[in-house]
């Protein structure tokens, strides 16, 4: 069995409930291989964190005030089949640029401004994927080389080397199942063989002051008595 602390991932011990109902009001991904972004504030999200199960479980990771702080619907269909090259997901959402130690790679992306913060940032998050549609080896899974989230920001070649020398373990899930992840955890994924949906919901958590003093560009708290 995965250990988040151990292997930068694991599959939570409960699934949600009624995600086909969720399912059911999301917006269509259509071709778009990068999927639908910031939809933090959507209310779908939420109601996946009204379960006190994955509420629970996320604080017990992050701690009790954690934010949602970037969420993205992916799909794979027959009309979006793609793959992810490996890589690890070291990039943050932010409120506007301002020169901070260890920020860089300043981009703009759907509008909104992103930075690459220091590894000791990327280290506090979590990834929150919760599957609306079963995925198993035909759905283009999710694969992860297990521990590489121990080694802060690779190099491309450091990325190469990994990938030839270490086992990789392919991510089978059922639906309404939940994987948490570290950011820095090499990952990635083909394209699938059964192109029926494989429909993700990827949230980004986090420390609500994990990077002053810069402000997420979305911070929504996840417990009850906030949100």
């Amino acid at each position: 069995m995965s250990d988040l602390h151990r292997d930068g991932y694991t599959l939570a011990d409960f699934v949600i409930r009624d995600v086909a109902r969720i399912a059911a009001s999301l917006p269509d991904v259509g071709v778009r291989r990068g999927g639908i972004r910031n939809l933090v504030h959507a209310n779908f999200i939420a109601e996946l964190f009204a379960d006190e199960r994955l509420v629970r479980a996320v604080t017990s990771i992050v701690g009790n005030d954690a934010v949602a702080v970037k969420a993205t619907l992916f799909d794979k269909t027959a009309r979006a089949n793609w793959l992810v090259q490996w890589h690890q997901d070291r990039v943050v959402a932010v409120r506007e640029r301002r020169e901070a130690p260890g920020f860089g790679a300043w981009s703009v992306k759907h509008g909104v401004v992103h930075a690459e913060p220091p590894a000791a940032v990327l280290e506090q998050m979590l990834a929150v994927r919760v599957h609306l549609d079963a995925c198993g080896a035909d759905n283009g899974p999710l694969r992860v080389i297990p521990r590489t989230h121990r080694l802060g920001k690779l190099a491309d070649d450091a990325i190469a080397s990994l990938v030839a020398t270490r086992g990789v373990a392919e991510l089978y899930v059922p639906e309404g199942g939940v994987v948490f992840m570290r950011p820095l955890l090499l990952h990635a994924s083909s394209p699938a063989r059964n192109v029926a949906h494989r429909r993700v919901l990827h949230i980004e958590v986090a420390p609500r002051d994990a990077i002053a003093p810069l402000e997420w560009a979305a911070a929504v708290a996840i417990t009850p008595n906030e949100m």
